[in-house]
This record gives structure tokens, sequence and C-alpha cells, in this order.
């Protein structure tokens, strides 16, 4: 298994609309490998982390997020400093 992990900071007075976003495109049942998490010691610092069976599809999760016609590319104008400020990485397990 491989993950796509992205990071970054949602300006404070966006978190709600943020919120309500996030929660409608999971509620559509659209994005089952995903888990949407914000830190406890940083409100408004945001991750997702993709799960994905191999390093290609991966590789596609962290393509078609990182696209601007993507469903999550919205978010990228609520985040503190822009799309540029989006750290998006992909994961392999260090042993078989």
């Amino acid at each position: 298994m491989h993950i796509c992990f992205a990071e970054y900071k949602i300006s404070p007075e966006y978190r709600e609309p943020y919120l309500a976003y996030t929660g409608n495109l999971l509620a559509s049942g659209k994005y089952e490998s995903l888990t949407l998490y914000e830190g406890t010691d940083q409100p408004c610092l945001f991750v997702e982390v993709w799960t994905a069976g191999s390093a290609e599809e991966a590789e596609q999760i962290k393509e078609e997020r990182c696209d601007e016609r993507s469903s999550w590319y919205r978010v990228s104008s609520w985040i503190d400093g822009g799309a540029a400020k989006m750290h998006v990485w992909t994961f392999r397990p260090v042993q078989p």
C-alpha cells in the first residue's frame, strides 16, 4: 500500500466554509480512500491521507489532487498563501 499525503494551512476566516465544502465532498462517497485530519496543536492545519494500492495509483491521486479541474482544487483558494503552500507527497512502506 502507498499513500498520497497533502498538507496545508487554511486561513482561519475560511475554516468553516472549508469544513462545509470538504464535508460535502466526503459525504458524496467518491473519496473512500481519503481520511482528512485537522491538527490538534495547530488548528486550521489539515492533512489529507489518500490510500492507494500501488505507487502508480498514488501518483495518479497526486496528479488529480493538484489539477485545477479537481473538485478538491477549490480548497487552494482558502489556503494561507494559496496553492503554492499546499504540499503533496507520495509515500511507500519501508518494510515489505
